[in-house]
């Protein structure tokens, strides 16, 4: 609650208008942080909510339709349901809940997810759709999107060395978490505005660096230049004259 309470407050002083959705797995479920966010303007939750038998019974129906439809296609399908929940003693009201009725050759894999988005969805200032109210999308687009972001944070990691925090100071520590920060928003925008639309565009970080970057050159220093000269055999050259073109106009606008 209170790294909650400063990370929400920071954003609002920058940003006062902006709607701020709290997404964690069920270890963030508890009354004290949904409550919270409730009580405050435009803050919504999508958090994992661990299953029970009687989060499971509830779930049964839509069970039941998944499993006919597996007997008929023999693949993995889910059906969504909606329900209202309340626990029976650490809750302090009833909650909208989502619950995943997935079923296939590993047999059962019920899942669930608590929120605050109501039928209406989310809005933006200009009317936009920002966040479907459908339970299918809460939990496929919204809730399961925190995967994607585990992965920036291995790719921060294992690919840009973040995790290097080993030095018995604390400033020393966070001046190399600051450089892997750095780094990784160099690559980032590397990636979305030099390598957009090309076999790189979705790359992971570690392999834009590994097959364009860690290059094999030859480099000459005279008093006014330093030369590169790069192999002609060198399997990215288009791409990579590409992405430097690209870069170097956006800086020269």
């Amino acid at each position: 609650m209170e790294a909650l309470e400063k990370i929400i407050a920071a954003i609002r002083e920058r940003l006062p208008q902006v709607k701020i959705i709290v997404r964690g797995d069920f270890g963030f479920c508890r009354d004290a942080i949904l409550a919270w966010c409730e009580a405050q303007r435009d803050v919504f939750y999508c958090i994992g909510l661990a299953r029970n038998t009687r989060l499971e019974t509830m779930l049964q129906p839509a069970f039941a339709s998944a499993r006919a439809r597996h007997i008929l296609c023999a693949s993995t399908t889910r059906e969504f349901a909606e329900l209202r929940y309340r626990t029976l003693d650490s809750w302090s009201c009833e909650r909208r809940v989502i619950g995943k009725a997935e079923t296939g050759a590993q047999g059962d894999n019920p899942r669930f997810t608590v929120t605050n988005i109501g039928g209406e969805g989310l809005c933006g200032a200009g009317g936009q759709r920002l966040i479907e109210a459908e339970g299918q999308s809460l939990y496929e687009e919204l809730y399961c999107e925190r995967g994607n972001a585990e992965n920036r944070i291995k790719q921060m990691t294992l690919d840009l060395h973040s995790g290097r925090t080993s030095t018995h100071w604390l400033a020393s520590n966070q001046m190399r978490l600051w450089l892997s920060a750095f780094a990784y928003l160099l690559l980032e925008r590397l990636r979305a505005w030099g390598l957009a639309g090309s076999e790189l565009a979705t790359a992971t970080l570690g392999t834009v660096r590994l097959r364009l970057l860690k290059v094999a050159a030859q480099i000459t220093v005279s008093v006014r230049r330093v030369y590169v000269q790069m192999s002609s055999a060198y399997p990215l050259q288009t791409l990579f004259a590409k992405c430097q073109q690209r870069l170097a106009a956006m800086c020269s606008g």
